[in-house]
């Protein structure tokens, strides 16, 4: 479910990494927004980032 509807973002993964260079399994999960969207002159709720959002790349209701 956590996919940016627009862009494709998804949880992304990696080490978190202590001073003495520890390495630990983390997670970076994308700013997810449920919002309404107009496709096809049908109404349409999707989740989609935050980034998406400001940029403008959709048509919000």
């Amino acid at each position: 479910m956590a996919k940016d509807y627009i862009t494709g973002k998804r949880t992304r993964f990696g080490n978190k990494r202590s001073h003495a260079l520890n390495a630990s399994r983390r997670s970076w999960k994308p700013n997810l927004q449920k919002v309404t969207i107009l496709e096809n002159g049908k109404r349409k709720k999707v989740y989609v980032s935050a980034r998406t959002l400001k940029s403008g790349k959709l048509n919000r209701i």
